[in-house]
């Protein structure tokens, strides 16, 4: 039996639309921020990832809600946007003054880490169009009651951005709600976005309203913990092994919290260098947790957007079949090919995710 009534397709524009700011990633390579002399330029969002994955790996119909300043940078995002065949007919433009005093595009400076040396970001997204969004900037009723939308993901990194984006968060998910659309919220905790408006506090203020809407919540032990409050007791990220029975017993604790979550994720990692990785996720569904197969000792090429493709993988295969221990397994497969290649998005196909979920192996192919 199905875990969610998803809307028939035949009713629906799309599959799946995401709600979420869109940057544009500058990537050093093998080097570092600092020392770089040239950058290689990919797009990237924690919230439109999920949906881009969804089209190019799994061939389902999307969209992304954003906004842009009307510049050349801006244009650029939309041609990545473009080229990843995400429909871009929903995209907020706004007014460029010359200079960015009122509304600019985001910059992600990302490197990739090796070894002892971690991954690291430094964004420059502060006043950008997609955080200037507001309440009532976003006709939801033409995009769930006309259009028609199976399936809605946004996430916490959006509601982060300023203080109008919870808003628009909750104006969107409630409005999804009433046109029967699936809602799924990625909580992606990060301290450097909300470290100087208010820390965990407000972080909690904000996901536990966002929350009480949303039907599949997915989030690593850290986002749980930061953005709801539930820890995962006895877990320690130096063990060789993860407290399954730890997680296990957190998650129960969230749905009792949340009755209308009917699915809870979560992906298991443990970091033994920034380049090996035990990789694997669980998921919460019908009163039973189902555990994705293990991939211990990964070799991570660029991690990020790991997590973005565990929740596309996981949306798909709820979406087509309904099976939680086949979603979370599309999930975790999907998350591990995405890591294997550069930049946030995943570059991974159906063929090859259904492969590595058969145990399929890294032998060439001629």
């Amino acid at each position: 039996m199905a875990v969610l009534s998803v809307k028939a397709k035949e009713n629906c524009k799309y599959d799946c639309i995401s709600l979420g700011e869109i940057m544009l990633r500058l990537d050093p390579g093998e080097g570092r921020i600092k020392n770089a002399r040239s950058f290689k330029a990919w797009e990237g969002g924690g919230e439109y990832n999920v949906s881009r994955g969804l089209k190019k790996c799994f061939n389902q119909d999307v969209a992304v809600v954003t906004a842009f300043a009307d510049n050349e940078v801006g244009r650029l995002v939309e041609d990545f946007i473009m080229q990843g065949g995400v429909d871009v007919s929903l995209v907020k433009w706004v007014p460029y003054d010359g200079i960015g005093r009122g509304v600019r595009n985001g910059l992600n400076f990302t490197e990739r880490g090796y070894g002892v040396r971690g991954a690291l970001g430094v964004s420059d997204r502060a006043n950008t169009a997609a955080a200037q969004l507001k309440k009532g900037d976003i006709d939801w009723e033409y995009i769930f009651g006309k259009l028609g939308v199976r399936w809605f993901h946004t996430g916490g990194i959006y509601a982060a951005l300023s203080d109008t984006t919870p808003d628009v968060v909750i104006e969107a998910v409630q409005t999804a709600k009433k046109y029967g659309t699936i809602v799924s919220y990625d909580l992606n905790y990060r301290p450097s976005l909300w470290s100087h408006i208010g820390g965990k506090a407000r972080a909690q203020e904000v996901n536990k309203e966002i929350a009480k809407y949303i039907d599949v919540m997915i989030g690593n032990e850290e986002d749980f913990t930061a953005c709801l409050g539930f820890e995962v007791e006895g877990n320690d990220e130096n063990l060789k092994e993860l407290n399954l029975d730890g997680y296990k017993k957190m998650i129960n604790n969230v749905v009792k919290a949340y009755p209308n979550f009917k699915v809870v994720a979560t992906t298991l990692r443990t970091v033994k260098s920034a380049t090996i990785n035990d990789w694997s996720a669980i998921c919460w569904a019908n009163g039973e947790v189902y555990k994705a197969f293990d991939y211990d000792n990964l070799e991570i090429m660029d991690r990020v957007g790991g997590g973005d493709s565990f929740a596309s993988g996981l949306v798909y295969g709820l979406i087509t079949t309904g099976d939680p221990l086949q979603a979370v397994n599309y999930g975790a497969a999907h998350g591990a090919l995405a890591m294997s290649t550069p930049g946030d998005t995943s570059m991974a196909s159906l063929k090859e995710v259904e492969n590595l979920m058969k145990g399929g192996s890294a032998r060439v192919q001629r």
